[in-house]
């Protein structure tokens, strides 16, 4: 006796396939492919953030189904080779020659997509990294110079700009963030149009910064720390500066940019907005 008959063993495979094949496309349109690029030489706060993030964003990948690779070379940095990704990252320093800027332009004017942290933004006239790329830190970053930072690294309480944005609509109103040094820039991002500031420090942190001198710390003012340039699909974030045991010359590391849950979820959230190909 025959449990099933030949069109239900047809139809029953004829299914299986279908849903197969659906659940193969999703995962498929879900994937998306990052590259983050480090220099990891400059300072052993920035060190220590690479290096954690590397780590992070690998678990991030299986975990979110996406693909991360790193790399600290940046001849990299080509139109072939960002041809192979969705989303760069740039986890601490920016490209120098002028070909891998150029590469970098072209990929974002091209629809690619870019979320940098905290020192990627870095320019300041003297120093190693001179601000001597106008496209990035004017137009595309729109912050133009360093011009301060707090110190010690500490915590803040940051408030939420756009809480409709893919990035920021699963964060709550305010939020602790973990321990950074906090950038201050020479523009002021409110007052250009193609920028759209996400979170910036709540009043409540105030005085922000331990010292010992009194500039390193604020108390009172407005300062973005998340935003996007609503003509490239991109994200700046001023966090990935951890807190080192200078003071005692051990070197060993104070904090984590991953400590807070709230703040993780800033980035992944942005990452997948970032990977998903939609402006």
């Amino acid at each position: 006796m025959h449990l099933f008959s030949k069109k239900g063993i047809q139809l029953f495979f004829f299914f299986l396939f279908y849903f197969v094949a659906i659940n193969a496309v999703h995962s498929k349109a879900s994937k998306f492919n990052v590259i983050a690029f480090y220099t990891a030489k400059n300072d052993k706060a920035h060190i220590s953030f690479v290096h954690e993030a590397n780590k992070w964003f690998s678990k991030m990948a299986i975990k979110n189904n996406f693909a991360y690779d790193s790399t600290d070379n940046w001849n990299n940095l080509s139109t072939e080779f960002l041809s192979h990704y969705q989303v760069v990252l740039f986890l601490d320093t920016r490209p120098e020659s002028p070909d891998q800027r150029e590469a970098f332009k072209r990929y974002m004017e091209n629809g690619g997509a870019w979320m940098g942290f905290h020192f990627a933004g870095f320019a300041l006239t003297p120093s190693t990294y001179p601000q001597n790329w106008d496209w990035y830190h004017d137009e595309f970053l729109g912050s133009g110079s360093y011009k301060s930072n707090t110190w010690r690294p500490t915590s803040a309480i940051l408030r939420v700009e756009d809480q409709k944005h893919p990035a920021t609509k699963h964060l709550p109103k305010t939020f602790r963030s973990a321990p950074n040094e906090w950038y201050r820039w020479t523009n002021d991002l409110r007052a250009n149009p193609n920028i759209k500031i996400l979170l910036s420090i709540d009043s409540t942190s105030f005085p922000l910064g331990t010292g010992p001198k009194l500039h390193e710390i604020w108390h009172s003012g407005y300062y973005p720390v998340v935003w996007t340039n609503k003509n490239y699909k991109m994200l700046y974030v001023n966090m990935g500066h951890n807190d080192i045991d200078y003071e005692n010359k051990t070197n060993k590391e104070l904090s984590s940019t991953f400590d807070s849950e709230d703040q993780n979820k800033l980035i992944i959230d942005g990452l997948l907005w970032l990977g998903n190909g939609k402006k």
